[in-house]
């Protein structure tokens, strides 16, 4: 058995490699070489460039979605000022977090990303925090998948009305347009797998034009009035939410659900060619990019919001569409912008749904979940993991029915997928800077020993205060149904996490993939080093107490 550098755990208390060997060999192995570095063979098809992943990232963003949607929460925390001044914060401090990210996916660029991270980061209890941050990570990717398709549903219904005023979606009726939603989704991420790149770029291509059109149709119609400068980037009312002080805080919601999916393309690090230079690219591009174009669908809103008051009782609890009716003075004119908007979601829920199935068959594929072979499959037709997808869609259409018992869903939904995802970054992110960040040095993209150590402390601080911040209800006082769930899903979720672990998981390792070998005190695993025919370190690897090396594996 042969085992390549980088195809082991790399803890360095049980080996003597060459860090220098190591960095070298990784950053300059390409494609399924790489990856069977890092433990893994490759299985899905390499049709993706950087340009594609960045512009993945973006439709994941759907910046008109992604703020417009929750925008509600911009509306309860102070309006103009949340809106703007909190756009541009959010845009650095997730900044952080994205370069902090990038350096993690080019150091180990695999779809199984920050769990993966975690187990090669950490020097104790490598397979039980790998579990728990691989579970974490797995309900941040089907939540925040939830989340997008749910506001989909919700901006459909919110649609309706504008023609139907007297007409409102009743519990059900919001659940079967969900429903159809998502099984829309799966039957194009399933079929359309080998034109899903071109969908980003069309996607990317329609957000920007939907901004322009956008900004000015508001700027020329205006029909709710024009605001003066100070109005659309300075107002602060605090007296809509009751959280006093604290409610422009309740406002960055919807800033931080745009971009709070940027490390999901790590995902797609085993469809693409050099990931380990062309995913932290993407994913260190999309603030930036993503920030900028923002501005110019934040500010028309700004100068032209109706009566704050009024866009509180929208229809569906969606302010967006609202607001275009409001501004465009007629039926007509909202639904022309809101078209637009939705068509953006539709693609947004096909790039995150395809991220999503990915996060979900790397987990499966190291036997961290239950019935994990049959999730673990690639259907070979097709050249995806479609029990993955079916998994993906089947869980979102089972935790849709909590709609039918709250009013505040979608907020929940946006809520446990944010604070999931979030903790899911910082772990590794912690991890590699406790100790001196001296993996990710290593990583062919990084962003050196000054920046890193200061985004990294960033990133996680602004991590640290998410946590609590989509922890809270919107509004207060709280009712039974306004209640914020996302706290009590996710604990739902690690709970029944634990008790797989409990019952299963905890005889595994994890990563447990291909050849991958996790050693104990009992099984110590020997390597010896040889150079190939490319120059590069060939570790062979023995277990003196097994006789066969396969069967141990």
């Amino acid at each position: 058995m042969v085992i390549e550098a980088d195809h082991k755990p790399h803890d360095s208390s049980h080996s003597a490699l060459s860090s220098e060997d190591v960095a070298t060999e990784a950053g300059s192995i390409q494609g399924g070489d790489a990856l069977g570095r890092l433990g893994y063979k490759q299985e899905l098809r390499r049709n993706r460039s950087v340009l594609t992943l960045l512009f993945q990232t973006l439709a994941i963003a759907a910046i008109p979605y992604g703020e417009g949607g929750p925008l509600m929460n911009a509306i309860y925390g102070g309006g103009p000022l949340s809106i703007f001044v909190g756009w541009i914060v959010v845009c650095i401090l997730d900044e952080c977090i994205a370069l902090s990210l990038a350096e993690l996916a080019s150091r180990w660029p695999t779809s199984a990303g920050p769990y993966y991270w975690s187990f090669q980061l950490s020097r104790n209890a490598k397979t039980v925090l790998s579990f728990i941050n691989g579970w974490v990570w797995l309900i941040g990717n089907w939540t925040i998948t939830l989340s997008v398709n749910f506001g989909f549903a919700s901006l459909v219904s919110a649609t309706i009305s504008m023609y139907h005023p007297g007409w409102a979606a009743t519990d059900w009726q919001l659940l079967l347009i969900f429903y159809a939603v998502c099984l829309g989704s799966f039957c194009i991420c399933a079929f359309a797998n080998r034109y899903l790149p071109q969908v980003d770029i069309v996607c990317a291509t329609f957000t920007v034009l939907t901004i322009i059109v956008s900004l000015v149709a508001l700027s020329v119609q205006a029909d709710a009035g024009r605001h003066s400068a100070a109005y659309a980037l300075g107002h602060y009312d605090k007296s809509l939410s009751g959280w006093g002080g604290f409610t422009f805080f309740v406002g960055l919601l919807p800033a931080a659900y745009t971009f709070s999916a940027i490390g999901m393309v790590s995902s797609m690090a085993e469809e693409c060619a050099n990931p380990e230079i062309h995913v932290p690219r993407a994913i260190s591009l999309c603030v930036p990019v993503g920030g900028f174009a923002g501005l110019f669908f934040i500010l028309p809103i700004c100068f032209t919001l109706p009566p704050l008051e009024d866009i509180l009782n929208a229809p569906a609890a969606q302010a967006l569409p609202y607001i275009y009716h409001r501004v465009m003075g007629s039926p007509g004119g909202g639904l022309g912008l809101t078209a637009l908007v939705l068509a953006i979601t539709l693609f947004c829920s096909i790039s995150i749904t395809v991220a999503a199935s990915r996060a979900t068959w790397a987990f499966a594929r190291d036997d961290a979940i239950p019935l994990a072979s049959l999730w673990a499959r690639v259907d070979p037709r097709l050249g995806v993991p479609l029990y993955s997808l079916a998994l993906l869609t089947f869980i979102q259409l089972l935790l849709g029915l909590i709609n039918l018992g709250s009013t505040s869903a979608f907020t929940a939904f946006v809520s446990v997928g944010v604070i999931a995802l979030a903790v899911a970054y910082a772990i590794p992110i912690f991890l590699s800077l406790m100790h001196g960040r001296s993996e990710v040095v290593k990583a062919p993209w990084n962003c050196g020993p000054v920046v890193g150590p200061l985004v990294n402390v960033v990133a996680l601080a602004w991590i640290a205060f998410e946590l609590v911040l989509f922890s809270l209800p919107t509004a207060l006082p709280v009712t039974r149904g306004s209640m914020n769930y996302a706290s009590v899903l996710l604990v739902g979720f690690l709970v029944l996490a634990a008790a797989w672990y409990a019952v299963y998981a905890r005889k595994c390792t994890c990563p447990s993939s291909q050849g991958f070998v996790l050693w104990s005190d009992a099984n110590p695993l020997q390597l010896k080093g040889t150079k190939d025919h490319l120059g590069l370190t060939v570790y062979e690897a023995w277990c003196p107490r097994v006789n066969d090396l396969e069967a141990y594996l």
